[in-house]
């Protein structure tokens, strides 16, 4: 249930159709928890407003015309926009599926789909969870979400010293061998995987490599 108290999720929407803006709009007018900020038929415009308005989701059609949705998320991932981008699609195949999520969009929802569940998939996005739709993917991408989720919450352990010499102990690589590929000692290498061990509770080169396998860092 919303909270009655918390400030409301800010979006704002994006599609080139009046009528499914128009409907989104109704939708979310019921919604006391979301505000529509924006609404926008063009990439160009959309772009400027998630700049000037700094919503908390955009809800995204991924074909329109001056930008279409891939380029926005091109651009909010270069940008580094604090937006949570939500694309709302006809349908897409494996690849562009594949695409969206690698260009940081946290969820797919298709426009024929119960009009509830894009509201859920909003509040679900906002809160820091990803949203897909069933039967879009299928057990490989939401593997490949939960490694990005799992990668983005190791680096919040690691330095970024300690990834790259995760990285390295991944490839194989030896402690002489990682001290010359990264411009120090073999000593400041066996130091900085004893901090990694002790972060990690590990205790071993072949469980961290395992574990970098696990987490996606390679």
């Amino acid at each position: 249930m919303p909270d009655d108290h918390a400030a409301p999720i800010t979006v704002v929407l994006a599609d080139d159709h009046p009528l499914v803006l128009d409907g989104l709009q109704s939708l979310f007018a019921f919604e006391s928890d979301i505000r529509v900020l924006a609404h926008c038929r063009d990439g160009e415009e959309t772009l400027r407003k998630i700049r000037e308005l700094s919503p908390d989701v955009a809800v995204l059609d991924l074909l329109m015309p001056r930008r279409d949705g891939f380029e926005i998320l091109e651009a909010i991932l270069e940008e580094s926009l604090a937006v949570r981008a939500l694309v709302l699609t006809a349908g897409l195949d494996d690849e562009q599926l594949l695409r969206v999520v690698r260009l940081g969009a946290k969820g797919v929802v298709l426009k024929d789909m119960a009009p509830e569940l894009i509201v859920q998939a909003v509040r679900t996005v906002h809160a820091g969870g990803y949203w897909l739709e069933r039967g879009l993917g299928g057990r490989a991408l939401q593997r490949l979400l939960q490694r990005d989720s799992d990668l983005e919450a190791t680096q919040k352990v690691l330095t970024t010293r300690e990834l790259d010499i995760v990285r390295c102990v991944a490839q194989g690589l030896r402690n002489r061998v990682i001290g010359e590929r990264l411009h120090i000692t073999e000593g400041t290498v066996k130091i900085h995987l004893h901090n990694i061990f002790e972060k990690l509770g590990l205790e071993s080169r072949l469980e961290l490599a395992r574990f970098a396998q696990r987490k996606g860092i390679g």
